[in-house]
């Protein structure tokens, strides 16, 4: 088993015991040390304390680990980052009416806001209308930054 798949084993009970999900493992080696990026969720924004909670459980966790060797290493929790795609289902529902952009299978590009959302597809408010997209047939998905959106709309 490789190793991301290690780490993703092994910490996965920590995440999801804190109320988290864990979206990726990263590995970078550095020389004579690694970098070990955690990447976790949850189904509302994280807080730095809590990735403290969730960074001490996996720490403890890997400085236990014996698949790790005795290779030095550096551990960092993080969360998605806005540029991360829109991949799972629950990532729609996070981000409900957050403005997004959708390129689709068939190159056509969707822009507008989330207004609803299942486990098969998502619908989008946009300039002209409403549409429903299959997951399936979105290529790729990303939450577009907003700096002067108003609060009630």
């Amino acid at each position: 088993m490789a190793l991301k798949e290690q780490i993703s084993e092994l910490v996965t009970p920590a995440v999801v015991g804190a109320g988290f999900y864990l979206e990726d493992v990263e590995i970078l080696n550095a020389g004579r040390s690694r970098v070990i990026t955690c990447i976790v969720d949850g189904d509302i924004p994280l807080y730095l304390d809590q990735v403290t909670v969730v960074t001490k459980a996996i720490s403890a966790l890997l400085d236990t680990a014996a698949f790790l060797d005795e290779t030095a290493f550096t551990l960092e929790v993080s969360s998605p980052g806005v540029e991360r795609p829109l991949t799972l289902p629950r990532h729609w529902r996070k981000n409900h009416d957050r403005l997004i952009k959708m390129v689709l299978t068939n190159g056509e590009v969707v822009e507008g806001r989330i207004a609803a959302s299942d486990e098969v597809a998502v619908t989008v408010t946009g300039a002209k209308a409403e549409v429903q997209v299959s997951f399936a047939d979105i290529k790729r998905a990303t939450v577009e930054i907003e700096f002067n959106r108003k609060a009630d709309q």
